[in-house]
């Protein structure tokens, strides 16, 4: 039996091009999809880092409201985007195979960051990525770079930075793989909890819309992601928060690295911590275990100093 399923999505290029793979996902199952595009705070909000506006929160606000007004059945997220800890009325009912989690860098000149000048200016607004950068080039100057990943290109063009930094994920997804001149790798670089992956949301009480949905979940993805934003949600995760963690899973072995640095002096040496875990797939509680592991991972974390400056 078919059913219409409409997507609530924001309107930037990349977003679409993500409801729009979900949107031809349900066709094949034989359902009618079709999109409703809105525009959230976070888009409109360009002159701020949204560490100081409100957070991930801000790009998916008007999408919830549109779920529990009922002119929308469900919302498709970059995962990254989306708060650790979600209201009871809504669940996260799948997360779709992971693209390429890495992080991208982009330049027209310059074909790595080792090969910058001192005092080169590379563009992000990522707290994660700025101490990452620092700790790798403490050399150089980084700037703000908000707005979608369309006008953040826009903005290396016109040679307001030397390079920026970017998610591979967005850029492949965009046919836009000739602009990454490297893609930094995951030791060097950890991403941000679920990067490359793509979570759909729901309201709670619609179990119907979580069976139809549950097809697409790609249990591989979840797992990881879920033992990624358990060191996040742990650490109390927002964009706030220099916070970087990547899982892998080789077999039933689930492992996990995170780092951290101190928001108020970026230039200070990173905490790392690690682990891992024996992850039974086959059990229900499978992702429980993945987010347990992430808990494990956030008090390394903590018990080797992080958090200490944010709470002094």
């Amino acid at each position: 039996m078919t059913s219409k399923i409409i997507i609530a999505t924001r309107e930037s290029r990349l977003a679409l091009w993500q409801a729009n793979h979900v949107k031809q996902l349900l066709e094949a199952q034989g359902h009618e999809v079709s999109l409703l595009g809105m525009t959230t705070m976070g888009d409109q909000i360009l002159d701020q880092p949204l560490s100081k506006v409100g957070g991930k929160g801000l790009f998916i606000k008007e999408l919830e409201v549109a779920l529990l007004e009922g002119a929308a059945h469900i919302a498709v997220h970059s995962l990254k985007d989306v708060p650790m800890d979600m209201p009871e009325e809504f669940d996260l009912a799948c997360i779709l195979e992971r693209e390429d989690p890495r992080d991208a860098w982009v330049s027209p000149h310059f074909e790595s960051l080792e090969s910058l000048p001192p005092g080169a200016v590379v563009g992000t607004s990522s707290l994660r990525r700025t101490v990452l950068l620092q700790a790798l080039r403490p050399d150089l100057q980084i700037a703000a770079l908000r707005g979608n990943l369309d006008t953040r290109l826009r903005k290396l063009d016109e040679g307001q930075y030397a390079g920026i930094v970017l998610a591979t994920a967005g850029l492949k997804r965009l046919g836009l793989h000739d602009r990454i001149r490297q893609s930094f790798s995951l030791d060097t670089m950890i991403p941000a909890a679920g990067q490359g992956a793509i979570g759909i949301e729901i309201c709670a009480n619609r179990p119907e819309l979580a069976q139809i949905l549950s097809k697409l979940n790609d249990l591989s993805t979840a797992v990881r992601v879920y033992a990624e934003r358990g060191v996040s949600r742990t650490m109390g995760g927002s964009c706030s928060m220099p916070l970087a963690a990547h899982a892998r899973l080789d077999g039933n072995t689930l492992s996990i690295r995170a780092a951290w640095g101190d928001p108020q002096n970026p230039k200070a040496p990173l905490v790392h911590a690690e682990d891992q875990c024996q992850i039974d797939m086959h059990s229900s509680h499978a992702l429980d275990q993945a987010s347990h592991l992430g808990v494990l991972v956030a008090h390394k974390l903590i018990a080797q100093g992080a958090m200490k400056a944010v709470q002094s």
